[in-house]
């Protein structure tokens, strides 16, 4: 009898299929094909539940579909690894993905935008590659589906390209990730070659080769004269180049808040649950991989903490609702990293399950003001709108209580425990992850100001505006998504409420018991934390993970208090601008566009002539001269092709007794 496993297939082929229809037949379909979407996604969601429930059963699921390349040693295949990370990854990308296409029927259909098969095909698409990426069994087939969703990304954001922001935005984000996409395609290169495999799992996978090559134990695995410890390190900072861009990380982060130019749905698709939460699912996928490396994890840590911090100062300024939720989500997404550098592995994939609610939320929670506001996304010009939109209000409030780490919200209880994790850690003997633990809590603060800047901002006073005072109205396609996302976003987070267990004794901690167990033992969280004290020897001090997390929501509510007093007034002042150059500095995003463009102009340019140059001259005039060479030998050689019998007859006379001669002198016959 067949079982979910068997089914498993259909989940990328269903999305897939709704793009070929929209795009094909788009045009012909109801709504553009936005109804083939959603049944296709609703159908991925349904198998992937199947999954999910097979798999809490104790089913692992790990085999190859097909094998494309074979040859010698090394093998290029398609196959699924569906384990509890996967299962967990495919039921957020599926149900995001299909209330993003509900929602867009309110934001595209219902406002009369054209393309729409255009539109409903690149979501199809971009579902599709993202639920493969999820199930990839191998890291050649994860970054071949890691650059179909970069692709995707690049096509939703210049959607509207005949304006001129989305083109650009489009263009950017798909050079700056291409940029770090570069490192990760040497990373592959370089797993094959050390390793001969690329499989994630199983008998022969990479992290279990490298792991036994620690040991001594793996006398295939090539380290090209390195140290094993010191190699691996330098193939996973490979592989990171790829996460940094894509999880818009610093520096490669700059991409992400031009993305904004794209649709409102789009946006919350890429920020929640497609693109940018590749990067981090990828580090988690091969965190056995990681594990072995404390250098690694330490530079990932430091990363994700600088990154936390630094975004979130660039959200207090912005004056865009949209704009603030793009530096929020850099900022989460250092949380993230934060988590997996620090060794905490089940706290960053918390935390990527609880983001991926409530930033959906917040962002289809903006796109709803943005409707009602007639395009309009200047917070300045909002106010007044909590009583004009009451379901969008409270619905937008509880992701914006979940991404200031309110408790008993989601995120106070993902973020706490990220937070935790690099506290016990540092504490334990690394200052690295304590500076990246300082930095994530100082964010806290940054956080819970900006969000609810935003929220008094867009909600409540008075209305700024004439559009405020009579904003549109929005429809149930709008509103039916907001409330599911609403009830996850106040919910999800009970899944694994470590302070509260912490303090009464009640096992809470359901999210840990499900990815530290499974039938291949070589991906549970057990065996991670083996690996990181035997390997990047990490140890836990002893802090009550409800001190730190009181710590975490002491600074949250300063936050937001902060913001209570600036900005819940009737009607508010730009306050940010008394910060001076300061305000100036962080409005203009640390002026790291400028100066990325000077490294281009100043550093690359110059660079790239040189080697023009020396390709012109010294290659192509090494070519050419041969070519030249040849040209002018054919040129003489070819008059003696007369065409004349007697002519043949004579040269070959004159090379046969020439032949002689030459027998004759080196013979000695005439000696």
């Amino acid at each position: 009898m067949a079982g979910a496993f068997d089914f498993a297939p259909v989940i990328v082929l269903l999305p897939f299929l709704s793009f070929v229809v929209s795009l094909a037949a788009g045009k012909y379909l109801p709504k553009g094909g936005a109804f083939g979407g959603i049944a296709a996604t609703a159908g991925s969601l349904a198998v992937s539940a199947w999954v999910f429930l097979t798999v809490s059963q104790g089913n692992v699921y790990n085999e190859t579909l097909y094998t494309w390349v074979a040859g010698g040693e090394t093998s290029l295949s398609f196959g699924l690894l569906l384990d509890p990370l996967a299962a967990m990854m495919l039921l957020i990308v599926c149900l995001v993905s299909m209330l993003v296409h509900v929602f867009s029927l309110g934001y595209m259909n219902d406002e009369g935008e054209t393309g729409l098969p255009r539109y409903y095909a690149g979501l199809g698409l971009f579902t599709a590659s993202m639920l493969g990426f999820v199930v990839a069994d191998n890291l050649l087939m994860a970054f071949m589906f890691f650059e179909l969703v970069g692709l995707c990304s690049y096509l939703l954001i210049g959607f509207w390209f005949r304006q001129d922001g989305p083109p650009s935005a489009a263009k950017k984000a798909f050079l700056v990730t291409r940029f770090g996409d570069y490192f990760f395609l040497v990373g592959v290169v370089a797993v094959f070659a050390t390793f001969g495999t690329a499989k994630f799992a199983g008998e022969g996978a990479f992290p279990v080769l490298a792991e036994e090559a620690l040991h001594g134990s793996a006398e295939a695995v090539r380290t090209f004269g390195f140290a094993p410890e010191t190699w691996f390190t330098i193939v996973g900072l490979l592989i990171l180049g790829g996460v940094v861009g894509k999880s818009a990380q610093f520096p490669l982060h700059t991409w992400l808040p031009d993305a904004m130019e794209g649709p409102t749905p789009v946006s919350a698709l890429i920020h929640a649950a497609t693109m940018v939460a590749a990067g981090v699912y990828l580090v988690a996928r091969m965190y056995g991989f990681y594990a072995l490396s404390p250098t690694a994890l330490g530079i990932i840590a430091l990363v994700g903490g600088f990154t936390a911090l630094f975004a979130a100062t660039m959200g207090v300024v912005k004056k865009e609702i949209k704009q603030v939720l793009a530096y929020s989500t850099i900022s989460q997404y250092g949380y993230m990293m934060l988590g997996l550098g620090a060794g905490g592995y089940v706290a960053a994939s918390f935390h990527l399950l609880t983001h991926a609610f409530f930033k959906a939320l917040l962002f289809l929670g903006a796109g709803s003001v943005i409707i009602a506001m007639h395009h309009d996304e200047n917070m300045w010009n909002m106010g007044g709108l909590k009583d004009r939109m009451p379901v969008t209000y409270y619905t937008f409030l509880s992701g914006s209580l979940a991404l200031a780490g309110i408790v008993p919200f989601a995120g106070f209880w993902s973020k706490d425990e990220v937070l935790y994790e690099a506290l016990v850690h540092g504490l334990g003997g690394s200052p690295l992850l304590l500076a990246g633990y300082a930095m994530g809590l100082v964010a806290v603060f940054f956080t819970g100001f900006y969000t609810f800047r935003m929220v008094f901002l867009t909600f409540h006073g008075e209305p700024r505006s004439e559009t405020a005072r009579d904003p549109h109205g929005v429809r149930w396609n709008v509103k039916g998504p907001l409330v599911v996302l609403g009830i996850l976003a106040a919910t999800i987070g009970f899944v694994n409420m470590v302070p509260v267990q912490d303090l009464t004794g009640i096992h809470l901690e359901y999210l840990h018991d499900w990815l530290a167990h499974g039938e291949i033992s070589a991906l549970t969280a057990e065996h991670y934390s083996e690996l990181l004290h035997d390997y990047a020897h990490y140890t836990s001090a002893d802090v009550a993970s409800y001190v730190a997390g009181a710590v975490s929501l002491a600074l949250a509510l300063a936050g937001a208090g902060a913001a209570h007093v600036l900005y819940n007034v009737p009607d508010p002042d730009e306050h940010t601008e008394k910060l001076g150059a300061v305000k100036t500095l962080w409005y203009n995003n640390y002026y790291q566009d400028e100066y990325q463009v000077w490294i281009a102009q100043s550093l690359v340019l110059p660079i790239a002539r040189v080697a023009d140059t020396f390709d012109q001259g010294v290659v192509d005039g090494v070519v050419n001269g041969v070519s030249s060479v040849s040209l002018f030998a054919g040129s003489r050689i070819r008059r003696i092709q007369t065409g004349v019998v007697t002519n043949y007859a004579v040269l070959l006379s004159l090379g046969l007794t020439a032949l002689l001669v030459v027998f004759g002198l080196v013979g000695g016959w005439f000696a």
